[in-house]
């Protein structure tokens, strides 16, 4: 089992986008180049964050997307359940029908473990993950590189 680039895609520009709230609304095209997904990708999934609440926008000048909630009230698996991404470890999604329409020997052991999955996504929020050092190091590493890619255009338009 393993969870898809959508659910991953999505936690890792919800992350991001947490990293940078201080600074107002960020735009799409930032998270773009820090997280090198693409801009159109990143629409789609903000879409579906902003009907389940998790994100509101901001027109107009200076505009982008802004939390909706708090750090420590958003966990992962909102984010994951948002983009409508399944943790299911099971061969059949769920189904019981995973040996010739019925359920097989192992069926209900990976039901558990996605359940455990779920739980354990449901139990890491945002702020847990902001204050994590290794993911601040990361952010500071990835604003370096924007901020010398910006002044680098910058130079070669002189």
């Amino acid at each position: 089992m393993r969870l898809t680039t959508k659910g991953r895609y999505a936690v890792t520009a919800m992350l991001d986008l947490a990293l940078h709230s201080e600074q107002g609304p960020v735009s799409l095209a930032d998270i773009s180049n820090r997280q090198g997904i693409s801009l159109s990708y990143l629409e789609q999934l903000f879409a579906k964050l902003r009907r389940q609440q998790l994100v509101s926008s901001v027109r107009g000048p200076g505009g982008g997307y802004r939390l909706a909630g708090e750090l420590k009230t958003i966990s992962v698996a909102q984010v994951v359940d948002a983009v409508s991404e399944s943790l299911d470890a099971t061969r059949c999604e769920g189904k019981g029908d995973c040996q010739h329409g019925e359920v097989c020997l192992t069926h209900h052991l990976w039901e558990d473990l996605s359940a455990q999955i779920h739980r354990f996504l449901s139990d890491i929020s945002l702020a847990d993950l902001v204050q994590r050092r290794d993911i601040q190091s990361v952010r500071d590493r990835q604003d370096n590189q924007q901020r010398i890619t910006a002044e680098q255009i910058a130079c070669s338009q002189i």
